[in-house]
């Protein structure tokens, strides 16, 4: 599928940021639809769109609150922009739901970057959830949890769960290995396919802390994802 089947919704309360971004992903053949806050965002959001771009602070609705509403449609990619960069608000927008997080200012090649990787890999996973070419057919079961590659589907005692890409690729990465314990800087290297640095570790342990809420009946006390104090997480 070719960039001009792209559609992406970007929201922000600044006319300027959000014309720059507008001119900018045009260029790449992107169909870009905005919007001035979050509550517009959030009544634009059909099936159509490949990627939610949000601003933090927006009037009437933040982004934290749209990508909010939005997860409980929709699982499409939500990149995250703001004017802060603390630790605190990145793991707001990550326990929201969001994918990743770019602060401003930045560059066209960052924007570009993070909008391609997003989208390809929300592609990929929605391939396999249709049925497309999958490498091998294969079910990894684990208790009751039960992983369909095929289908990307996630199944917690017999019903689906829905996951965003990022979460399901992390799980993967764990249940495949089960017994081996993966770094923070490994997970994050491996599902993000970006050079790990320290504040990456809120970023991962946030999407750990995400999947737990949707598979384990007690986030305290982690049936199947362990934490392993010092080294990282493992799926037993």
């Amino acid at each position: 599928m070719t960039n001009e089947k792209r559609r992406i919704l970007v929201a922000d309360d600044d006319e300027s940021i959000l014309e720059v971004i507008k001119i900018m992903l045009e260029g790449e053949s992107y169909e870009v639809i905005t919007a001035n806050n979050g509550r517009e965002a959030v009544d634009q959001m059909d099936d159509s769109f490949d990627l939610v771009i949000l601003d933090v602070m927006m009037p009437e609705c933040s982004g934290i609150t749209a990508c909010s509403e939005i997860r409980k449609k929709s699982m499409v990619p939500i990149l995250f922009l703001t004017a802060k960069s603390t630790d605190a608000d990145k793991i707001a927008g990550f326990t929201a739901g969001g994918d990743d997080y770019l602060v401003k200012p930045f560059s066209y090649a960052e924007l570009l970057s993070r909008v391609k990787a997003l989208i390809r890999r929300y592609h990929a996973y929605n391939q396999k959830a249709a049925g497309g070419d999958a490498e091998e057919n294969h079910v990894i079961r684990i208790k009751d949890l039960v992983i369909d590659k095929d289908k990307s589907s996630v199944y917690v005692k017999g019903k689906e769960v829905l996951f965003t890409d990022t979460e399901y690729q992390i799980l993967c990465l764990l249940a495949e290995n089960r017994k081996k314990v993966f770094s923070v800087q490994t997970i994050y290297e491996t599902v993000w396919k970006e050079t790990y640095y320290m504040a990456s570790n809120n970023t991962v342990t946030v999407h750990i802390r995400n999947i737990r809420k949707k598979i384990e009946e007690d986030v305290q006390k982690p049936e199947y994802i362990k934490t392993v104090w010092g080294r990282g997480y493992r799926i037993e």
